[in-house]
């Protein structure tokens, strides 16, 4: 079986219908998911790299741990690759900041695949060099690592339960870890699901 929906582009359609089998996307409901919040996290389908240059204002809301007033965040200010080296340091794997670990391994995919540990497992899952070639997952497999996501979280028998707006809200907070933008993923939900179909390949 193949899908088809008019509502997302086609080089994300493509490339659900090469990794379908493999990843248990095995019915409208659980497409229609995986598609609604990968559409919201990446700006319909438009990000596949995580924006690390900020304003020194949206540091101190984006990063609260990391930093407590203005003068600590401003030398990070719109330095993508200083703040990705210092935020995603000593965690998921990544060395200290001196290794570049934290920006090599910033998150990428529409559900940004974040850190050298999960991107050495997605790495095994794909069976290509991403640990080492890690843009690879912003260009040839941005769905496939979120459905990777999707799997290794087990979020798949919640997107079975239903297409109500408390199984979007239980997907939603698996995906997100809350519930921002829970109302734009119920509606990205309720278009795609109405338009996707299965056809026979």
């Amino acid at each position: 079986m193949l899908f088809e929906c008019y509502d997302i582009p086609d080089r994300v359609m493509l490339e659900l219908n090469k990794i379908s089998a493999e990843n248990g996307i095995t019915s409208r409901l659980r497409a229609a998911h995986l598609l609604s919040q990968c559409a919201h996290e990446s700006a319909n389908f438009k990000a596949t790299e995580e924006n690390l240059n900020y304003s020194k204002e949206r540091l101190l809301e984006t990063f609260p741990y990391y930093f407590q007033d203005l003068d600590s965040a401003a030398k990070y200010e719109h330095n993508p690759e200083k703040l990705g080296n210092y935020v995603y340091a000593n965690r998921m794997g990544n060395g200290p900041v001196e290794t570049g670990d934290g920006y090599r391994y910033r998150g990428r995919g529409y559900l940004q695949l974040t850190g050298i540990t999960n991107y050495r497992s997605f790495n095994r899952f794909v069976n290509n060099n991403v640990a080492n070639y890690p843009d690879l997952v912003a260009t040839s497999y941005p769905l496939t690592s979120a459905a990777w996501f999707f799997n290794c979280s087990s979020i798949w028998p919640l997107c079975d339960k239903g297409s109500t707006d408390a199984n979007i809200e239980a997907v939603t907070r698996r995906v997100n870890g809350g519930i921002n933008g829970l109302q734009d993923r119920i509606k990205l939900f309720n278009t795609i699901f109405s338009s996707l179909k299965m056809v026979e390949s």
